[in-house]
């Protein structure tokens, strides 16, 4: 037995060998309830399920804005989707799509990244056509824990000024506060190794709680290694007592976010830095040393 699943008449097959091997049928709409909001999931599943016969009905489908741009292109080319930011999908199925016209939304992912640089450096920045304000509440909340915060300006632009305090504001009754991650609007786990970064470099004690992956916190064992005061609770959380000064050293990128995270420490190191496989950190962040070096980092890429 191989253990075959079946979706939407799409079939996943896992082989004892370890390959997975996928065939599709014909696609049937289906009431379907998925396990955790994954936005993978979803959005690949909204694409099976506006060409699928009849209704398909998503629970529990995540609700971040790309999945939203998704939906919003999909229903551009003819699909019929109701239910797009919120948890309860509808896709009522169309024999075939047309073409379309479409402008990708600025990442606020890659904003929070830029700003948790300029942060954590001391540096001023100036966000100009950035994600609307509300897709960065999330974080400006995790942010201002921190003693970080930033405006928006008349034209829509965010600043964040130099100028910052940089000292972790404690809970009530004095409580070590916490930042954790959560589906959306909650704060995104793809930023949490930045403020990981940016709290090393802050005044005062937090505790990050990585509530949605697995391993994610591994990555500060280089952090560790570079002079970070951080405590390893167990592999969803970890204390982080600064500031920091943290030394120059050979790293190695694991993915993309914790990757960028490496470059931010890098930049915050006395010293130079050497990161390899750096490649993985293109993924989710394009032409990064040039646009860090446009911001006054000394950066470059190595052959």
């Amino acid at each position: 037995e191989h253990g075959a699943t079946e979706v939407l008449g799409l079939e996943a097959d896992a082989r004892p060998d370890g390959r997975l091997v996928f065939t599709r049928g014909r696609l049937r709409g289906a009431d379907l309830l998925l396990d955790e909001a994954s936005v993978t999931a979803t959005e690949n599943l909204l694409m099976a399920a506006v060409l699928a016969e009849g209704r398909t009905v998503l629970f529990n489908a995540a609700c971040e804005p790309h999945v939203v741009e998704l939906g919003r292109l999909l229903a551009a080319m003819g699909a019929r989707i109701e239910g797009l930011g919120t948890n309860r999908i509808v896709i009522d199925g169309r024999p075939a799509l047309g073409g379309a016209e479409a402008a990708v939304g600025p990442d606020f992912v890659e904003a929070g990244s830029f700003l948790a640089a300029a942060a954590a450096t001391g540096g001023e920045l100036r966000l100009e056509g950035p994600p609307e304000p509300g897709l960065l509440r999330g974080i400006a909340r995790s942010f201002a824990k921190l003693g970080v915060a930033w405006t928006v300006e008349p034209d829509g632009a965010v600043r964040l000024p130099a100028a910052q305090e940089r000292r972790v504001r404690r809970d009530l009754n004095g409580a070590t506060p916490k930042i954790e991650d959560g589906p959306w609007p909650a704060f995104p786990s793809d930023l949490m190794s930045a403020t990981i970064l940016l709290a090393t470099q802050v005044e005062g004690a937090v505790l990050f709680f990585e509530k949605m992956f697995e391993s994610r916190m591994y990555f500060v064992d280089e952090l560790i290694g570079m002079g970070a005061e951080i405590i390893a609770c167990d592999p969803h959380r970890v204390l982080v007592n600064g500031p920091s000064r943290l030394h120059a050293t050979r790293l190695t990128s694991p993915d993309i976010r914790a990757g960028m995270t490496l470059i931010l420490a890098a930049l915050c190191a006395e010293g130079r830095s050497v990161i390899e496989n750096a490649e993985s950190i293109d993924r989710g962040y394009e032409r990064i040393e040039e646009r860090l070096g446009a911001l006054g980092a000394v950066i470059a890429r190595e052959a």
